[in-house]
């Protein structure tokens, strides 16, 4: 100790000098760096740099500037350096185990950095050596698992999730990440789900538990048997389950949260005053304004739960009193690090407290209207890659769901109401909705507002058809469990048709611009296919009579879209050319919609002329329906009540790739040990000797 007294009183008598001086622990990382063993002339070596506040710039940054050459020089020092830091990791004194924790991190990061362009093996044979890898991983792992599951420090228990977020992340492809494999051979599933049951530790770890975990779950899991898909796939554990969608859930709330603050901001003030001014000029900037950054971490990790295990549907329709986010008081969580808005878990108030009293006034709320709202916000504007991406997956949950037995026995359930508030885009020829008068209806409801709202603000030049057909393919799953358990749903069924013609009518006008990008065909297929749902079984789903009588009344009232369409399919169908086939299946589809239009037409014709009547009142249209059914002859079209069932390879294959890549890259920026203060960390652990 003396001797490094002496040493740091003849630094400061050369303070003077122009040269910078370095410190002790950077002066140690250049012995690692030399050829020669640092324990030749000091056998406390690795003791020693230990108890150093690490300097992770200068670590990570002297990894990075080595070339190829140099680095397999010292390789054996960096081996020792690693295979010092796992061992430090069991150690009693905390301060060694928290630097030991951070050194790794930096381990991780500087040697991908330099090392972007190599295999993943050299990585290994330069961090462990090749020999020693499985050995020092397995230690690795198993510390760590210690280290989640003890009674230990809460600001360690984060640590080590910041390092294994940090060893998973540093490779753009989070599958080219060759070390990931001895992370699926021993396994800290256990772990994870631990942190998740738990209340104290969900609140203070969940996030990143979640996160790590969705991550994890997209390791090769095209290529390989993944231990993480396998066992995800059978927790039956209802407190574990709980956990996650607790966890997910508040996220989206923060989101949805932070989201209305920004609304409520916009709507006074001079911004509100302008835009009332000159109409729908400044919407466009009002959107860009209410943006809040996207969480596709927390979207990817709902969506692997919903589509991994059928148990945790039971999660999403758990209801629990409507927090109010704002007013709840947060505690901060020690030593966590600065993260960017909506990716911050919420208060620890909220996650420690599940169990809130219950209010007769207070709406009840869960996971799934959580979610809804959350997709409401996100699909509004889809033009941002992001955006796009989130809506798209808000879309491939909601298809999951809405093909799941049980979520659709809850979505349906006329004695489970719930008021939920959507966003709803700005548009000229609307005002928006007021809270209070949102009705209390079942759950598919919401979802049905949902896809009509996407359906009527996305006609747009640059045209998201995929997400249209995605949409469209919702609704018609749930239509055939109404028809298949002989649902009667009391929903405004006439702003769905409305909708979707409107949408057939946008695909005729801009038919060329369309053709030239997407198989429009496709889309107008879905649509006419859902109209001969209603056509042909609306009688055991749609409420009442009269609502069969309004379907009839709208596809009269707006004959011409469909004369148009059928114009359209069968010029494109007689023509030699790539849309010839997908063109006339929708002519054959039309054939029940135009058996209606060409027989009560006339007879309404008729009807007109006989009581000299000039335009007809709707009344008096249905009158005509109601009693001209009997002679109309409608032919019985097979397969209306059938769809393909989601799967997710090799279809969505490559989306999910470039979403984890996106997530990854988010999570390495964000989720950043350099940021972790570690003052913070050596003051709670300095008092430990």
């Amino acid at each position: 100790m003396a001797q490094t007294e002496k040493k740091a009183g003849l630094l400061r008598r050369t303070s003077s000098s122009k040269k910078p001086l370095k410190e002790k622990v950077v002066l140690m990382y250049d012995e690692i760096f030399a050829k020669e063993d640092p324990t030749k002339n000091n056998p406390r070596f690795w003791d020693e740099l230990f108890l150093m506040k690490v300097n992770l710039e200068y670590l990570e940054g002297k990894l990075e500037s080595l070339d190829g050459d140099e680095v397999m020089k010292i390789k054996d020092n960096i081996n020792s350096l690693f295979h010092h830091c796992v061992q430090a990791l069991g150690e009693e004194h905390q301060i060694k185990v928290v630097n030991a924790l951070q050194t790794l991190c930096a381990l991780f990061r500087g040697v991908h950095q330099k090392n972007k362009s190599a295999t993943g093996f050299d990585i290994i044979n330069m961090l462990m050596g090749f020999d020693k890898a499985e050995l020092r991983m397995k230690e690795l792992m198993e510390s760590l698992d210690s280290l989640l599951c003890g009674d230990g420090s809460e600001s360690l228990k984060s640590l080590c999730l910041k390092l294994l977020l940090c060893l998973v992340t540093v490779t753009d492809n989070i599958s080219q990440n060759t070390i990931l494999e001895y992370v699926m051979i021993n396994s800290i599933f256990e772990a994870i789900l631990q942190i998740l049951s738990d209340v104290s530790s969900r609140a203070q770890h969940g996030y990143d538990a979640v996160v790590l975990l969705a991550l994890l779950v997209n390791y090769r899991k095209y290529e390989s048997v993944n231990p993480y898909i396998v066992k995800l796939s059978i927790v039956d554990d209802e407190p574990t389950l709980d956990g996650m969608g607790m966890v997910i859930h508040h996220a989206l709330t923060e989101y949805n949260r932070q989201y209305k603050d920004k609304e409520e901001e916009n709507q006074g003030g001079f911004f509100s005053t302008l835009t009332s001014m000159v109409g729908s000029m400044f919407i466009a900037d009002a959107d860009e304004k209410l943006s809040v950054q996207t969480n596709e971490a927390i979207l990817l990790a709902l969506y692997e739960a919903v589509h991994l295990n059928r148990n945790f549907i039971t999660v999403l329709a758990q209801s629990h009193p409507e927090i109010d986010m704002a007013t709840t008081p947060a505690t901060p969580v020690p030593a966590s690090p600065t993260t960017p808005l909506s990716t911050t878990p919420p208060s620890l108030d909220m996650m420690n407290n599940p169990e809130l009293p219950l209010d007769p006034n207070l709406q009840t709320s869960n996971l799934l209207i959580t979610f809804l709202k959350y997709s409401s916000i996100v699909m509004q504007d889809t033009k941002d890659e992001h955006r796009l991406n989130s809506a798209r997956l808000c879309l491939i949950i909601l298809t999951c769901i809405a093909e799941d037995q049980y979520a659709d026995a809850f979505l349906h359930d006329d004695n489970m109401n719930f008021r939920v508030n959507l966003h709803r885009m700005p548009m000229r020829h609307r005002k928006k909705a007021a809270d209070k008068n949102i009705p209390s209806r079942p759950l598919v409801c919401a979802v049905l507002d949902l896809m009509v709202e996407f359906i009527i603000t996305h006609m747009m030049k640059e045209f998201p058809m995929d997400l249209y057909v995605r949409c469209i393919q919702i609704i018609h799953k749930l239509i055939c469990y109404q028809k298949k358990c002989r649902v009667r749903m009391h929903y405004t069924w006439r702003e769905l048709w409305s909708a979707l013609i409107n949408l057939l009518k946008f695909l005729l006008s801009n038919e060329t611009i369309l053709l030239a990008k997407h198989n429009i065909f496709q889309l107008a297929l879905q649509v006419v296919n859902l109209f001969n749902m209603f056509i042909t079984y609306g009688d055991t789903f749609l409420p009442t009579p009269s609502s069969y009588d309004e379907l009839y009344y709208e596809i009269i009232r707006m004959h011409q879209v469909f004369d148009n369409l059928y114009c359209m399919v069968l010029r494109v169908s007689t023509n030699a050319g790539q849309w010839k086939e997908p063109a006339s299946k929708v002519t054959h589809a039309l054939v029940n919609v135009r058996a209606i239009i060409n027989h009560f037409n006339p007879k309404i014709e008729s009807y007109a002329a006989v009581n000299h009547i000039s335009q007809l009142s709707e009344d008096q249209v249905l009158e005509v329906v109601r009693s001209n059914y009997d002679t109309l002859t409608l032919k019985l079209q097979d397969g209306l009540d059938q769809f393909e069932r989601y799967s997710e390879q090799p279809r969505e294959a490559g989306f999910f790739k470039e979403l984890v890549r996106s997530i990854s890259l988010n999570v390495r920026k964000n989720v950043s040990l350099s940021t972790m203060s570690q003052d913070v960390l050596l003051k709670e652990f300095s008092s430990i000797s």
